[in-house]
């Protein structure tokens, strides 16, 4: 049995797929992002899905795409995490920038990929090769035009008193804004970044505000100008982006794009489906 992982810090989608290219199933976990759980939680939250865990000795190989996968280090706690619970099992770990890429790009084509979820990265792609020269540091650094980046200057908005007072008040209502809530998600518990992107709901419900549509533009300038203008024939080839964000603001950004004569490509929400096809296709696993 193969296994089939997408995995960002929210959420991860597993695929089962047989030695003849059948699925026999998929499911869900929450994010599995090395960079920012305790081996402990990653374990819990494998071994708590019942298809995985009565399946796990029946796999042989698991292709795992998932954020907070591009240093070594994390790989490892990863890797030695997944050892443990499927014994009978060779594993290949890359970041989610891969699976991104596979599910967007065409072979032999050069584009430039970008994963606006609850994290944000960006990618070259010549055909064959992916090329990430900005080695993404986090949430608290990078991470612009992402969820938790917007939630940030949501959460930043309010306390600040510019959020207009309509939606600071409809805000109120929605989430728990005090203190004491914050500081105990942001700074004690797991997934910051997760608890941060939360936040970029309530933007999306509202984007129409002027307020709202004046943070999108602001986080997509500058993920355009740090991430996707690093590359010197940007406005050459078609530029591709994966991720909820991404999908839901996505006449935001082909505006965006277009003010710096830049052109979208495929805006893929869930990169799973074509990630499946992709191994089937490319891995021979119909052999």
């Amino acid at each position: 049995m193969y296994l089939i992982v997408d995995s960002g810090s929210t959420k991860t989608d597993w695929f089962a797929v047989d030695n003849t290219g059948n699925i026999l199933f998929s499911t869900q976990t929450l994010g599995l992002n090395p960079q920012v759980l305790s081996s402990a939680i990653l374990n819990e939250r494998i071994i708590n899905n019942y298809e995985i865990y009565q399946n796990r000795d029946e796999v042989t190989h698991l292709y795992f795409y998932g954020a907070g996968c591009g240093i070594q280090t994390t790989v490892d706690r990863i890797h030695k995490v997944f050892k443990d619970i499927f014994t009978n099992c060779e594993f290949i770990i890359k970041e989610d920038t891969y699976a991104a890429v596979y599910s967007t790009a065409e072979p032999n084509k050069h584009s430039i990929v970008c994963i606006l979820g609850t994290g944000s990265n960006c990618s070259y792609f010549d055909g064959k090769n992916i090329d990430q020269p900005v080695i993404s540091l986090g949430y608290i650094l990078m991470d612009e035009a992402s969820g938790n980046f917007f939630g940030k200057q949501l959460v930043r908005g309010y306390y600040f008193n510019l959020m207009p007072t309509h939606l600071a008040q409809q805000f109120e209502k929605e989430y728990k804004l005090d203190a004491d809530t914050l500081k105990e998600n942001l700074y004690r518990r797991e997934n910051p970044n997760t608890y941060l992107a939360k936040f970029a709901k309530f933007l999306i419900e509202h984007k129409s505000e002027a307020y709202m549509q004046d943070i999108i533009r602001n986080g997509l300038d500058r993920f355009v100008k740090h991430q996707i203008l690093q590359f010197k024939n940007a406005t050459e080839v078609p530029i591709h982006f994966v991720g909820s964000i991404a999908y839901l603001l996505q006449d935001e950004i082909k505006e965006c794009l277009k003010s710096y004569d830049l052109t979208l490509g495929r805006v893929v929400k869930r990169p799973i489906d074509a990630l499946v096809e992709y191994h089937i296709s490319m891995l021979d696993l119909k052999k």
